[in-house]
């Protein structure tokens, strides 16, 4: 893997040096050690890879593909960028990606080959390989114009992929099964190019009162069994439920990506805070 620039590495000693010490995490409400976890993540998306877009519509009645959607619009893709989508497992969101990209080429009438290039990491073999399962059966409206994608096996917290390489950097319901989510983001500002963007998809803490009591008794009473019912595995939906509960609040979370050095750190809540964007930028 490439070395951090001097600047780069400023960052990413600054950032990391709090949890030079860290020797234990969670997964879920367990304490484990810290450099078990990312087998124990990897373990629980590779039981449920082939099940796991079936499941998003099942828990969230459909909710997810609108999150996901309201994400793509604050990207706002166009045609020639760059995008490294993190987590991007079986590439719903890289294909978005693409699609707005070649929609953005078509309707500017770029000349013909213009293309963005979406690099899709993620630490599971067999999710990456349900993604492009996918991506061959993507159809292709605009072929003059169609998006390359690549697909990297590895983990957030260790990028094998050069520094300022980037024009915008996604990451969607992958940062809380993250070993230690603060090197993520550092990695992040890392292979972005200056003015690149950071955008992640995150579950988040309920801001409605009332609500938050509502949705913990579906989370805990309803998610788990309808992994059982639907993947046949209770266990794995156990653990997403609750590493929810564990993971930094929009405040604290938006804390992480200063110390990482990104500016215009912002976040939007939807849904009354189930989920959230955040956002950032690195000048």
């Amino acid at each position: 893997m490439p070395e951090p620039s001097s600047t780069d590495q400023g960052h990413a000693q600054n950032n990391s040096a709090p949890h030079a010490d860290q020797t234990t995490t969670h997964f879920g409400f367990q304490d484990v050690p810290l450099e078990d976890k990312a087998d124990m993540v990897q373990d629980v998306f590779t039981s449920v890879a082939r099940s796991y877009d079936r499941m998003n519509d099942v828990m969230s009645f459909g909710v997810h593909r609108l999150w996901k959607a309201h994400f793509i619009n604050c990207i706002k893709p166009h045609a020639g960028e760059r995008f490294l989508d993190v987590a991007g497992g079986t590439g719903d969101i890289a294909f978005a990606l693409g699609r707005a990209a070649e929609q953005d080429a078509r309707r500017r009438r770029l000349p013909i080959g213009s293309r963005a290039d979406v690099t899709v990491c993620d630490l599971t073999p067999s999710m990456l390989v349900e993604g492009q399962a996918r991506a061959q059966r993507l159809p292709n409206p605009y072929p003059q114009y169609e998006t390359h994608y690549s697909w990297l096996c590895g983990t957030a917290t260790g990028l094998a992929l050069p520094d300022r390489s980037f024009d915008c950097y996604t990451i969607s319901f992958g940062l809380r099964n993250v070993d230690e989510p603060q090197k993520a983001l550092n990695e992040a500002y890392r292979v972005l190019k200056p003015g690149g963007r950071f955008f992640c998809l995150e579950f988040s803490q309920v801001v409605l009162p009332g609500f938050d009591r509502l949705y913990d008794a579906y989370s805990f009473n309803v998610i788990p069994r309808m992994g059982q019912a639907v993947a046949g595995d209770r266990e794995s939906y156990q653990y997403l439920v609750e590493s929810i509960r564990k993971f930094a609040k929009q405040g604290e979370l938006e804390d992480m990506m200063r110390q990482a050095g990104f500016e215009h750190v912002s976040h939007t809540n939807l849904s009354g805070g189930i989920a959230a964007i955040h956002t950032g930028r690195r000048l």
